[in-house]
């Protein structure tokens, strides 16, 4: 199947900055993959915002230019850029809500923000409104039922969890937290501590209780699973992936800064899921 150019761009940048989603994307249905690919690329856009802006200001002008572009999209005059050409594409093809993809990119105005989020029912709500949302949108280009979108989000909110987790120590050293505040006071967690990178039993405990969120999360995505057709399910393996990871954590008594390095996926690992219709 050929791509065009704003698809092949697409395909690059998701295997570049997001390289588990891109392997996921591989065991889609090929007439549905490059629409999907666009929208992870899109994420990926709005997604890096924090990394790659030197100051908060900045940060929302990258997001309203975003706004904007989608606004253009559903207008009829998409802006010169391949993952807007592309998403244009995918938002014809498949209907996609419009302020479903401009909630997406309201929920990364939380990265501009050094404070920690409140509580874990902040942190629950900032992980399904990006991750979450994301997946439930590609839940939508597969053609998903409401029990299909539900799993999605689920799945979605909790890969966003894991990763957070994993990610404690890159973002401490760049003076960032995503631990609820609530968590830190429960544990005693000082914070100054913690962007030194210094381990904590305290925050260890932490760690926990956002890997269990993420794992009840899972459970409830995967109850129902035969409500979801098989190729469906394919829009799901992160799944498998988030499996992966907390296995990992659990490992290193869920320590973020002894977190082994985790080796490349294995294809084929994701391949064996795909092929059983698991997740």
């Amino acid at each position: 199947m050929s791509l065009s150019e704003s698809e092949t761009y697409c395909l690059d940048e998701v295997r570049r900055y997001d390289h588990d989603r891109y392997l996921t994307a591989l065991f889609l249905p090929p007439e549905q993959r490059a629409d999907v690919l666009a929208l992870y690329a899109f994420n990926v856009e709005v997604a890096r915002t924090r990394e790659i802006v030197s100051e908060p200001i900045l940060g929302q002008i990258r997001l309203q230019w975003w706004r904007e572009a989608i606004e253009g999209i559903y207008a009829g005059t998409p802006r010169e850029h391949p993952v807007v050409a592309a998403l244009s594409s995918s938002c014809q093809s498949h209907k996609l809500d419009c302020a479903e993809l401009e909630a997406l990119i309201d929920a990364r105005e939380a990265d501009l923000e050094d404070a920690p989020l409140a509580d874990m029912a902040a942190l629950e709500g900032y992980a399904s409104g990006t991750s979450g949302q994301l997946t439930r949108l590609v839940m939508s280009v597969l053609g998903g039922n409401s029990r299909a979108l539900d799993a999605a989000g689920e799945v979605g909110a909790a890969w966003a969890l894991v990763g957070l987790a994993r990610s404690v120590a890159f973002h401490a050293q760049h003076q960032r937290i995503y631990i609820p505040a609530e968590l830190l006071s429960e544990y005693e967690v000082e914070r100054r501590h913690l962007l030194d990178l210094k381990p904590s039993a305290g925050l260890n405990s932490s760690i926990q209780r956002m890997i269990g969120v993420a794992q009840d999360k899972l459970a409830n995505a995967r109850a129902d699973r035969n409500q979801i057709t098989r190729p469906q399910r394919k829009g799901l393996l992160l799944g498998t992936l988030a499996d992966r990871y907390i296995l990992a954590i659990r490992k290193a008594n869920f320590d973020p800064f002894a977190m082994p390095a985790i080796q490349p996926t294995q294809t084929l690992r994701l391949a064996w899921s795909a092929w059983r219709g698991t997740y």
